[in-house]
């Protein structure tokens, strides 16, 4: 049987998430905490709820928690927990448009790297999400870098290579389209 003062007085005093479930085992809330035990025990002190945090907490059977290094960490799995089980008291993080993802367009013969807040069902793969947008965008950047990567949004220039290519920032995949079909 779950005691919940118990658990409370067991709660560390670190970062991370905390998952409220109901008698169904179902998660109903996902949370996340610079201290736990501060956090987590708020919700049960019978001091100035909402009517949906009373609710909620007149619903909670037992709960658990991760214990994470950093809040940035919670703040990442928070949201990637809320996304998998869509808790019906978290009113936020559900539209996937909160966090930075980087997404590689797998499906074009040159693929693209960008950041976006946006996961489509158009077959390339996401990464993330990332706790900043300058995080994602400085991966991106890197990834360029690295692996000359495509930096141009379109293949218009059948002349001459961009100026990536030429400061040996891009392979030019856009010079090899119009090689192979013979304009150049």
């Amino acid at each position: 049987m779950f005691n919940i003062e118990k658990e409370l007085k067991k709660l560390p005093v670190k970062p991370g998430v905390y998952i409220m479930k109901d008698k169904n085992d179902k998660v109903i809330y996902v949370g996340k905490a610079v201290i736990l035990k501060n956090r987590v025990r708020q919700y049960f002190r019978k001091n100035n709820k909402t009517r949906r945090i009373e609710n909620m907490v007149s619903l909670i059977d037992h709960f658990e928690y991760i214990v994470t290094d950093n809040e940035a960490e919670a703040l990442i799995l928070e949201c990637n927990l809320i996304k998998k089980y869509r808790p019906k008291f978290n009113v936020l993080l559900k539209d996937d448009k909160t966090y930075p993802y980087i997404k590689v367009d797998v499906k074009s013969d040159y693929p693209n790297v960008i950041t976006t807040r946006r996961i489509l069902n158009d077959g390339a793969r996401y990464f993330g999400p990332y706790a900043s947008s300058g995080s994602a965008k400085e991966m991106v950047s890197f990834i360029k870098d690295k692996f000359k990567i495509r930096q141009c949004r379109n293949f218009k220039s059948n002349t001459r290579a961009c100026l990536n290519y030429h400061i040996n920032r891009c392979s030019a995949p856009c010079m090899r389209i119009y090689i192979k079909k013979g304009i150049l």
